[in-house]
């Protein structure tokens, strides 16, 4: 394991009592330069943190113990879980995001990423399905790590999954309870609401970035049921 660099920041609590880490949450920054997430990050009156904090050049930073409830998921939901928070890694990967210059990630920036991915998921009961991106579990606050973000290479280093298209029923109702089925918070109703579409945008970010419109297209669908076959 590539050395880590201890930044501790004061932003955490107690994680619930009897519940599982299993979810692994990718963030980008969304500042302009590495010290100033690391500052933010590790500020008390910001009240945000996240466990790790991985720079452009692959430098890693630990702010706070995996032990330990790190800030960084904010509201959110997923599968009927609401304090992500509880039960989740949070990993900072430096990128200006979209307000400051939104830009590939770099690879050593990879690289690092991939390093310490395989060693959470070797700690702690992760499965596939539950490595997400800040957009999934907030797709009405939030867009990161966002469409460059390459969710296939990590998948390809066995960190989270990537579906082949399946076939499968392309009814807005029978989409959205494969959108409930895989975890975001989403009814059934036939109607493209609100949460229907930024719950689909947060999908095509991770898996069908090509075209990130919030409507559930034939191919949008195919990759929906893909997923939720990988479920089990």
């Amino acid at each position: 394991m590539r050395r880590i660099v201890e930044s501790p920041s004061p932003n955490h609590d107690q994680r619930p009592a009897g519940k599982a880490i299993d979810i692994l949450l990718l963030h980008y920054t969304g500042m302009r330069d590495a010290e100033a997430a690391r500052q933010r990050l590790r500020d008390p009156a910001a009240k945000v943190s996240s466990h790790y904090l991985i720079d452009e050049d692959g430098l890693i930073h630990r702010l706070v113990e995996e032990s330990r409830r790190a800030w960084h998921a904010g509201v959110s939901y997923w599968a009927g879980e609401r304090d992500i928070n509880g039960i989740s890694i949070g990993i900072e990967l430096v990128n200006p995001g979209h307000d400051f210059g939104y830009r590939a990630f770099q690879q050593p920036q990879m690289a690092a990423l991939i390093e310490l991915g395989r060693e959470i998921l070797g700690r702690h009961p992760i499965p596939a399905s539950r490595v997400l991106g800040h957009s999934d579990v907030a797709p009405s606050r939030k867009i990161d790590p966002g469409e460059l973000f390459d969710w296939h290479a990590l998948a390809e280093a066995g960190i989270g999954l990537w579906p082949a298209p399946a076939p499968g029923p392309v009814d807005l109702a029978s989409v959205q309870r494969a959108l409930a089925r895989y975890g975001y918070e989403v009814e059934p109703s036939g109607e493209l609401d609100a949460a229907t579409s930024g719950a689909l945008q947060a999908f095509q970010r991770h898996f069908r970035p090509a075209l990130i419109d919030g409507r559930a297209d034939a191919d949008t669908a195919a990759l929906l049921h893909g997923v939720v076959q990988r479920l089990g």
